[in-house]
């Protein structure tokens, strides 16, 4: 009986795999057996990356997501050097000004988060489905946040964003419902990565006080169902926002 949910040799792209929930992923992947094309802009957390899984499955490049020509050209090399891309996993993002009112907001911050978390998501998703397309098969994961179910306080910029992200794969997962290829989005409460080591004391309490199973996910918990989501196995569900938040409400 065939596994559905074997990835082993499947190339998938971890975009943002420098630190956190990304960093995690890649290394979850590689324990499986797929060939994971890493990328960041952050060269030093890419390398110890590399240095922590010694494998020859692990390609590293670094890219800046804020160059639509570089994320084209990413994918090219994929196809190209590494071999033909089964699925995309895209962690890049930033938090932007928290802690804030909206109207304290900087506009050129907030421009910044946009381009990083939601238009580069977007030139990301297009290369990526150029070329599956036609070969009828594609796995596209996009990584929200609760924020863009729900909106966080203080955070305007990001919960703006991570809500785009969400709807732009439900708009997508409708436009390529018959091509093969599922387009899905992850959205995560409060998990233990660095960024949320940035967050105040206050910050921290405040969001897992809605968390009803009262504790901050780890990040292998959003590895091994992103893993799943971009595998065969996950064939019937596209254009959805996976929710792993510990029970928090969703809509």
């Amino acid at each position: 009986m065939t596994d559905l949910t074997n990835i082993k040799d499947h190339v998938i792209l971890v975009a943002g795999a420098a630190s956190g929930i990304g960093y995690e992923i890649a290394k979850h992947l590689l324990s499986v057996g797929a060939i994971v094309v890493t990328t960041d802009k952050n060269s030093d957390g890419l390398t110890e990356l590399k240095n922590s899984v010694n494998s020859e499955k692990l390609h590293v490049r670094i890219v800046d997501f804020l160059d639509d020509n570089e994320i084209e050209a990413l994918i090219q090399f994929i196809e190209d050097e590494v071999g033909q891309l089964k699925g995309v996993i895209n962690c890049v993002g930033i938090l932007g000004q928290r802690g804030i009112l909206s109207e304290e907001i900087d506009l050129d911050n907030f421009d910044l988060v946009y381009r990083v978390n939601l238009r580069s998501a977007l030139v990301l998703s297009i290369a990526a489905i150029k070329v599956m397309k036609p070969r009828k098969y594609g796995r596209i994961l996009q990584l929200a946040s609760i924020s863009g179910k729900e909106g966080n306080p203080g955070l305007v910029a990001y919960s703006v964003t991570k809500a785009g992200i969400i709807a732009m794969v439900k708009s997508q997962g409708k436009e390529y419902a018959e091509s093969g290829i599922t387009i899905n989005a992850l959205a995560p409460a409060l998990i233990d990565t660095p960024m949320v080591a940035s967050f105040t004391e206050e910050q921290r309490n405040f969001l897992k006080a809605k968390i009803p199973m009262n504790r901050i996910g780890d990040p292998i918990e959003v590895a091994t169902l992103a893993a799943w989501i971009v595998s065969p196995a996950c064939s019937f569900t596209t254009g959805f926002a996976f929710d792993l938040t510990g029970g928090r409400a969703t809509y």
